[in-house]
């Protein structure tokens, strides 16, 4: 069996400056490509929302996983750690540099850990639960999702319509709870991931968070959705259901106004991102680094270069 492939993986939470820092690292070495773990960004038309780099950024450094799914199509943690390891090995053959940006946790453990193939799909055991959700409610679907797979249950959240769905329907299918499958190694990934998670003071993160809010504001947030749903993508869909989305389609509904969407992007997203600190704090091998101030930022950055000067080391026989 051919030994894992070590590959730089930056992680942290929403708004913290992962991209700006693989800019900063582009510009040292210019053989970089990055490879996104950013659940959102792999849909297309979804931009200004997803703090997608722009198109001269993305002509300047090239990225992959991003904008290759319409709004209306699917895409899974299990298929992208299917993709993404195959795009490394790509990449290497072609002398660049592999470097993991994001912070879609799902996608990075996918990537580095393997998880179940999500290959269980029953549309007749899907369309009665779906059915039974529309005429009953949620709440005794959730009982039932509680009852067979109580650590499952924990993970999602009661009013997840789709998860709730899902993971009964993995259960009716198989016979086993869903967080049992996901334990499950089913392929090997052949990447030993060299994590690093950039970070800063709560206060400061959630500062930079709103004001991101307000710039996606002013640089045509609603005019992105109202194009989405010109087009036909309407608020019921999963990508739709994202933050920055979910709550200017209801402004555009009518269920709210817009300060109160705003107020919502902000409040929303300050909770993704304590949440994407505490599902990366749970795994040992990140080494945190602050970027809390520009002392700090230059430190950080000196820490990636000297850890993608060892990894171009350890490329040296299949690489350069």
């Amino acid at each position: 069996m051919q030994d894992p492939i070590s590959v730089l993986i930056i992680v942290g939470p929403t708004a913290v400056g992962k991209t700006r820092m693989a800019f900063e690292l582009f510009e040292q070495f210019s053989d970089i490509e990055v490879i996104s773990a950013d659940s959102r960004q792999v849909f297309r038309l979804l931009d200004i929302g997803t703090a997608k780099p722009t198109p001269d950024e993305l002509q300047s450094l090239p990225h992959h996983c991003i904008d290759i799914r319409y709004p209306d199509e699917y895409f899974s943690a299990g298929e992208y750690g299917r993709l993404a390891p195959a795009i490394v090995h790509r990449l290497l053959g072609n002398h660049r540099f592999p470097l993991v940006v994001g912070g879609s946790g799902l996608y990075i453990r996918s990537l580095v850990d393997g998880l179940f193939s999500g290959d269980a799909r029953d549309a007749e055991i899907k369309k009665s639960l779906q059915e039974r959700a529309d005429r009953e409610g949620l709440q005794p679907l959730y009982a039932e999702l509680s009852s067979v797979d109580p650590a499952g249950a924990a993970a999602i959240h009661p009013n997840d319509r789709q998860r709730i769905v899902r993971a009964l329907e993995v259960w009716q299918l198989t016979g086993e709870p869903i967080s049992s499958l996901r334990r499950k190694k089913t392929y090997d990934t052949g990447i030993k991931p060299v994590f690093v998670g950039l970070n800063r003071p709560r206060t400061q993160l959630y500062e930079i968070i709103n004001g991101r809010a307000e710039q996606m504001i002013a640089g045509g947030l609603i005019d992105e959705v109202e194009r989405l749903r010109d087009r036909g993508y309407e608020p019921g869909l999963q990508s739709q259901k994202t933050v920055g989305y979910r709550e200017i389609h209801d402004f555009l509904d009518g269920k709210i106004d817009k300060k109160s969407a705003v107020d919502l992007i902000k409040r929303n997203s300050r909770r993704f991102g304590k949440r994407q600190i505490t599902w990366f704090s749970r795994d040992t091998r990140v080494q945190w680094l602050s970027l809390e101030n520009e002392d700090d930022r230059a430190a950080s950055r000196r820490c990636l270069i000297e850890k993608i000067s060892e990894l171009r080391e350890e490329y040296s026989g299949i690489y350069l």
